[in-house]
């Protein structure tokens, strides 16, 4: 049996709150009808995160709204943007962990990790020793179960100055430090930056999903905050949204664009001599 996870990240919803028909609400809608082809629709929804632009109820009333007839489950974790209190009154079926919204998604075979990064005021991420001992039980309780781990930001530079963690913060060592020796970590998927990145990280494949709002240009090169240099920030580039697969073995993640693409070819009587010498390559299973 396999699993399918899809992931949204940085919605971003209320910032243009003014307008009923804001261009983060349009994005997020094409993303979410993107998830119902059935040939990607997952079993259930993460929203990593700055699900809202200022964290108000009124712009998660709206984002609400959106997902209230969605016939996909979804959960929910906080972002840098967002404050807990609204969230709660947004998705009820969430039950936050000492103060955080922290949880466990049990599924078969799969447990997923819903961490909380988000300290008020603050830009970067958070993970208190509160935080990191809720994280460390719930490794050690359950050491044999594969273990997805979804948060809002990266524990890992992306090398995009402005957005960038510094791997030497005190939070990202916490995070480091609860995770490790635990093998039966599979994956750790984050939002944030606004564009996707993978990378291995402490021996664990680590990844960023891109946003369903704009995009953060891709642009390496240090950056001066005090010298501004004309080079692009934020890019109108397509929704982006992530769908995990797992196997029972191995997780496998797909990342792509809301847009619908041309179709060049179809399962029809022109394909079948191709996709026959295709399959007869394959062991039997």
């Amino acid at each position: 049996m396999s699993l399918r996870i899809g992931q949204l990240t940085d919605l971003h919803i209320g910032f243009d709150l003014a307008n009923e028909r804001e261009g983060n609400l349009i994005r997020l809608e094409a993303v979410l009808a993107r998830f119902l082809d059935p040939g990607v629709r997952p079993d259930l929804l993460l929203l990593t995160g700055d699900l809202t632009e200022n964290g108000d109820a009124e712009s998660f009333a709206r984002l609400a709204n959106a997902l209230k007839d969605y016939p996909i489950p979804c959960w929910p974790i906080p972002g840098n943007h967002d404050l807990r209190d609204t969230l709660l009154e947004a998705f009820p079926h969430v039950v936050p962990a000492d103060g955080f919204i922290q949880y466990v998604i049990d599924l078969p075979g799969l447990r997923v990790l819903m961490l909380d990064t988000l300290e008020i005021g603050r830009h970067g991420g958070a993970f208190c020793e509160t935080r990191a001992r809720w994280l460390s039980d719930r490794l050690h309780e359950a050491p044999d179960v594969p273990t997805f781990i979804a948060m809002h930001h990266p524990p890992f530079a992306t090398g995009i100055t402005w957005m960038d963690t510094h791997e030497g913060e005190p939070w990202v060592q916490r995070f480091a430090t609860a995770i490790a020796g635990h093998d039966q970590i599979v994956g750790v998927t984050c939002g944030h930056v606004h564009r996707a990145a993978t990378t291995l990280w402490n021996g664990v494949p680590a990844q960023v999903c891109p946003s369903t709002s704009p995009a953060v240009a891709l642009d390496l090169r240090p950056m001066d905050p005090n010298t501004p240099d004309g080079r692009a920030m934020i890019t109108d580039e397509p929704a982006g949204l992530a769908l995990h697969r797992w196997d029972g073995t191995r997780l496998l993640t797909h990342l792509f664009i809301s847009d619908q693409s041309t179709v060049f070819a179809s399962h029809n009587g022109n394909m079948t001599p191709l996709l026959r010498s295709l399959f007869a390559e394959r062991p039997n299973d």
